[in-house]
């Protein structure tokens, strides 16, 4: 005879159910414990490496789960671990406070270096969507990045940090209010633009459609 019997272990269909879906989520469970358990300093260095523009400890204690006082006390011990005041020595960078909130810089002593670095690379093309960010930078500056995204409906936070990375655009200052960053381009990009300023760029309103084609036709009508 022909056992129709479904086992514990088996779907309907064949597909084993042997627990792997579970163990699965087991898994994440644990590795989500594990962090939520982690030094708090551990956690805010997980945070303030990917962040691009300071954030405020109230910002940062709900990242990474934490009471305020907790987060300003691990600021602290960041800032003198990284200032050699640590049990280490002093870092090629800096946990700094601007605008209220925090971020890792690199340290000042090193702009330099960095700058030769940077400019030193070996010049690739950019991309069709770093050169629609560069050139909406270029007419709009100063402007945020959520400025830009708006303008050209996509998220640019990798193209802007690939900008910023070849030297093309800088930070040029931080908005007191909303504290968000405010880019514009360099000198760099005038040189492979082989132009003095940007004065000297296109007008972009010819470049644009006003819509008036088509409008005598439509006002005949």
């Amino acid at each position: 005879m022909t056992d129709d019997t479904v086992t514990d272990d088996t779907m309907t269909d064949g597909t084993a159910t042997d627990g792997t879906v579970t163990d699965a989520l087991s898994a994440g469970d644990d590795a989500r414990a594990a962090v939520a358990e982690a030094p708090l300093t551990e956690r805010l260095e997980a945070i303030l490496l990917i962040i691009e523009e300071p954030h405020s400890l109230v910002s940062l204690a709900a990242a990474v789960g934490a009471p305020v006082p907790a987060v300003r006390q691990a600021i602290a011990t960041l800032v003198d671990d990284y200032d050699g005041r640590g049990r280490g020595p002093r870092r090629g960078f800096e946990l700094r406070e601007v605008g209220g909130g925090w971020r890792l810089y690199v340290r000042e002593d090193y702009d330099d270096l960095v700058a030769d670095f940077v400019g030193g690379q070996a010049p690739a093309r950019l991309s069709q969507a770093a050169l629609e960010t560069l050139s909406v930078i270029a007419y709009k500056q100063p402007v945020t990045r959520s400025q830009v995204a708006s303008i050209r409906a996509v998220n640019v936070d990798s193209v802007v940090r690939t900008l910023v990375g070849r030297g093309l655009i800088t930070e040029l200052f931080q908005d007191s209010e909303t504290g968000a960053i405010n880019y514009g381009t360099t000198d760099l990009l005038l040189q492979n633009l082989g132009i003095n300023s940007l004065d000297e760029l296109p007008p972009i309103s010819p470049l644009l459609d006003d819509g008036a084609d088509g409008f005598d036709e439509r006002i005949a009508r």
